[in-house]
């Protein structure tokens, strides 16, 4: 099973690329596979390095809001993330 977590675009790069935040960590992903334009501030969902779909602000701040609870609730537990 392959679960995405949405990233933020923090940057567009001049050769196709973005910067995305995710949770924290940055990386460059690939913009080749998107279907629609992007911009700063938007939200994607991530597979092997390639942004594949772009989310609703909404929708993306509610995942994240999810998966934070989750991680919470793990580290409560005493799970290892």
């Amino acid at each position: 099973m392959c679960l995405s977590i949405p990233s933020k675009i923090v940057e567009i790069l001049s050769d196709n690329y973005a910067v995305v935040d995710t949770m924290g960590v940055k990386r460059k992903v690939s913009l080749d596979l998107m279907p629609e334009p992007v911009e700063v501030g938007d939200y994607v969902l991530i597979h092997v390095g390639y942004a594949m779909t772009k989310m609703r602000k909404e929708d993306a701040l509610e995942s994240l809001k999810t998966y934070e609870e989750i991680i919470q609730k793990l580290e409560e537990e005493g799970e290892e993330i």
